[in-house]
This record gives structure tokens, C-alpha cells and sequence, in this order.
């Protein structure tokens, strides 16, 4: 019956079918078969979602939508511009900041890739970088959205597994900080090789009226980082300050908001929202299948007799993260293996905390890892441009995360050091 579920789930993938609704078609044909009551469905998937934890991701979101639109990215940029914009590979390094900065506000991988690609590609170009080339470094950077806190997978991966968000929040910062500047210095060497265009050098007082003017911008992830940490407000109630605050400063300081736009906003919003909290739901409706045939237990005792440790099973769970990321966004992943892996992880003695972080970077490859990489998508329609353009340009991407991801795996020291240090 296993494979039925996974033989039935891959063929409504491949007509195209909703994640939501092939995952929870292929589970309840099975859970019909073994005569579970189909009734307890709608209770267990209002009950999955009814989790005050996962407010947070619509607020998060909020709040990235109205950082594209309401000017607070586009002011970001500006500052970062003025200040390393003159430097060899200085817009590459302008458009990862900015992906990095954003990324600590919004949580969502594809809205970095497409906020910041809109301002940044076109002007990428038009400085002498190709365009191949710019499409690539933002689907990439853009992929720091879901590493650098807050991040929605993050979220949802701690109301799975009934860790600290909070401490997950804090374990992918160093991590992504890392990628972050080993992006950096990729960037720079490979301007520096390809003699790309530099932007010409603004004086003192430009910049200054510049970082003035982003202050209110750059303030967004303060606030939100410092809010959780400093456990003034959860990170449900940091979600809500940060959309509230997004919205007071796109009105009243950037003035970039209109009524007209209010629509757009809230459809945008509702869309990604919806589509989160739709794929939870199906997911809870296989968790429930996976539990009634006691897949995870059958899984574990099979890992118990061919005698696997942690590395054999970290390297077999980062081949099969992979492969997932090619077809299914990060929600989805996390919530179909996570189950099964939870009482693996426990029995192997692997770190659940460090574990997220490891899995948080196989989601963002798979953000940018063809045929079904989010941000290629996001990338391609941004710079209208072809797919296949977009995925040549990411290639060597891929290739340089792989190696950031095999650092983090064999030194866990930068995931757990800030979360081990900060509770001590």
C-alpha cells in the first residue's frame, strides 16, 4: 500500500495536480482501504492548521509583499548601492545584501528572488554584467530567504517536530550569514575575472542621504530579530508588528502605497498564505496515513537492522532531499519526511536543531534546482526571459551551495553555537 500512495502521489504530480490535493487523495485511499473512518479528516486538518505558531507565516509574508511594493526594498538598495556600487563586482555584492536583508524580513525564498530581481537585474545589465550571469546570482541569493530567520519552513519545521522556534530562528543565522559571504567573495572574484562594469563612485554626502533615507528600511529586521530574541514578543507577534510596521513606514515615510494598490497586496498575500496552509493540510492527512501503517516505526526498525549511522543516513537523507527539491517546494518536503524522520534522528542520537538547518539548505537548492526550482520560475518571469537561460546561469550556484552545504553538515558548530550559547 506504501507504494500505491507513492505510485498515485507522482502520477497527479505529473498531470499537474495540486500538492494539496494529490497528497491528501493518494493518502485517503489508503486510509479507506485499511477502513479508517474518512469522517475525522476535516477535524484533523482544521486541527493541523488551528496552531497559533503558524500565524506567524502570514504575517511574515505581509510583510515581504509590502517591502516589494511599498519602496522599503528599493531605498535598501539605494544605500547598499552608494556604498560598494563603484567597487569590482559591486552590484553582485549590492544584490546579495539586498537579498540578505530582505530575507530577514520576509521568510520566503521566491518573494527575495522577486523583489530583488525586478530592481536589480535590469541594472545588473545595464552595467555589463550578462544577463545569464545576473539571473543566476539573484535565483541563488534569493534562496537566503528561507536560511536567514525568519523563515517560514523554519516555522513549520518547529511545529512539527515541537522544537524552539526561536532557537531554529537562531541556529540559521550564522549558517546563513556564512553562505551569504561565501556568495560574496564568489561574486567578486568572478567580476573581477570577467572585468564587469562598475558603477560610478557618489560622493560623501549622497550616500549619506541615501542611508538616511533607508534607516527606517534597515530598522524592519531589527525590530523583528530583536523582538524574538530579547523575548519581548514571540514570532506570531513579531510577524504582526513587522506587517504593521511595513505598512506604516510604505504609507506614511515612502509613501509608495495607494489605495489603488490595497487589492494587489491582499491577493498576493492570500495566494502565498493559502497555499502554505493548503499543502499543511494534505500533509496532515499522509502524516496520518503514515502513522495508521506505521511507516516511520517499520523505517526505523529496517535502519536498526542494517545497522546505519549517522552518516550513512545523512548522506542517504540529503541525496533524497535533493531529489524531492527538483519537484516539490520546501513545505511539502518537511512535512512528508519530517515524521518519519523524527524518531530516526532521535534513535541516532543527530541534533533535530541541527538537522533543520541541514535540511533548510537542501530546500533552498531545491528552490533553484530544475524542473520545478521556485525562484527559476520567479527569475525567468521577472527577467522575462526564458527557463532555460535562468538555469544555465544558476549552474555554478548550485555547485558552490553544495560545498557550503557538505561545511555546514561536518561542522556543526555553526548551527548550534549561537542557540547552545544563548540559552546558556
Amino acid at each position: 500500500m506504501a507504494w500505491l500512495v507513492f505510485l498515485i502521489f507522482l502520477l497527479l504530480l505529473l498531470v499537474r495536480v495540486p500538492i494539496f490535493i494529490a497528497l491528501t487523495f493518494s493518502s485517503a485511499i489508503a486510509l479507506l482501504d485499511s477502513h479508517f473512518n474518512l469522517n475525522v479528516l476535516p477535524q484533523k486538518m482544521f486541527a493541523a492548521l488551528d496552531v497559533s505558531t503558524l500565524m506567524a507565516v502570514p504575517g511574515f509574508v505581509v510583510a515581504g509583499v509590502l517591502m516589494a511594493r511599498g519602496g522599503i526594498s528599493k531605498s535598501l538598495i539605494d544605500a547598499l548601492r552608494a556604498w560598494v556600487g563603484h567597487f569590482s563586482g559591486g552590484l553582485s555584492v549590492v544584490t546579495i545584501l539586498a537579498c540578505a536583508v530582505f530575507a530577514a524580513i520576509s521568510g520566503s525564498s521566491p518573494a527575495t528572488a522577486a523583489a530583488i530581481g525586478a530592481i536589480m537585474i535590469p541594472g545588473m545589465v545595464e552595467a555589463g554584467y550578462s544577463k545569464r550571469y545576473s539571473m543566476g546570482l539573484v535565483a541563488a541569493s534569493g534562496t537566503l530567504g528561507i536560511l536567514i530567520p525568519p523563515s517560514i519552513p523554519l516555522i513549520v519545521y518547529g511545529t512539527v517536530s515541537e522544537e524552539s522556534i526561536g532557537k531554529l530562528f537562531m541556529a540559521g543565522i550564522l549558517p546563513g550569514l556564512f553562505l551569504t559571504a561565501v556568495l560574496i567573495v564568489a561574486a567578486i572574484v568572478y567580476a573581477r575575472i570577467k572585468n564587469f562594469g562598475r558603477l560610478p563612485k557618489l560622493g560623501w554626502r549622497e550616500r549619506w542621504i541615501l542611508s538616511f533615507k533607508a534607516i527606517p528600511a534597515a530598522f524592519l529586521p531589527i525590530l523583528i530579530l530583536g523582538t524574538i530574541y530579547l523575548g519581548v514578543a514571540t514570532p506570531t507577534e513579531a510577524a504582526v508588528v513587522s506587517a504593521v510596521y511595513s505598512l506604516l513606514v510604505a504609507v506614511f515615510i515612502y509613501r509608495q502605497i495607494k489605495w489603488s494598490d490595497v487589492r494587489q497586496i491582499l491577493r498576493e498575500s492570500i495566494n502565498t498564505s493559502s497555499m502554505i496552509f493548503m499543502i499543511i493540510a494534505g500533509a496532515t492527512v499522509f502524516g496520518l496515513y503514515l502513522t495508521n501503517a506505521q511507516v516511520p516505526q517499520d523505517v526505523a526498525k529496517w535502519i536498526m537492522a542494517s545497522d546505519v549511522n549517522q552518516w550513512t543516513f545523512q548522506i542517504a537523507a540529503n541525496i533524497l532531499f535533493f531529489i524531492m527539491g527538483m519537484f516539490l517546494e520546501p513545505t511539502s518536503i518537511t512535512l512528508i519526511t519530517l515524521p518519519i524522520f523524527l524518531p530516526i534522528l532521535k534513535m541516532l542520537h543527530i541534533d533535530l536543531i541541527h538537522f533543520a538547518i541541514i535540511m533548510t539548505v537542501n530546500m533552498e537548492l531545491g528552490m533553484i534546482t530544475p524542473p520545478v526550482g521556485l525562484n527559476l520560475f520567479v527569475v525567468s518571469g521577472v527577467a522575462k526571459e526564458k527557463l532555460e537561460e535562468v538555469v544555465k546561469g544558476i549552474l555554478p550556484f548550485i555547485i558552490l551551495m553544495i560545498i557550503v552545504l557538505v561545511i555546514i553538515i561536518v561542522w556543526p558548530e555553526l548551527s548550534l553555537w549561537l542557540p547552545e550559547h544563548t540559552a546558556q
